[in-house]
């Protein structure tokens, strides 16, 4: 029997401390946008989630 998360935010990604609350996804802080989006593909990668931008500087990534 295999256990899943599924319609989970499993981490978040910025380089903007201000825009995010912490407590319920860890937090990956980067030093600028393309940092924040190639740490972003990379997370989603390990952990076989989606990116979702939310254009302010936040990409959060979920698992579906």
């Amino acid at each position: 029997m295999e256990i899943e998360l599924m319609n989970t935010i499993i981490a978040i990604v910025t380089h903007n401390p201000e825009k995010v609350q912490t407590g319920f996804a860890p937090v990956f802080f980067s030093q600028d946008d393309a940092d924040s989006e190639r740490l972003a593909l990379l997370l989603a990668k390990i952990t076989d989630g989606m990116v979702h931008n939310l254009e302010n500087g936040v990409f959060v990534i979920v698992k579906h």
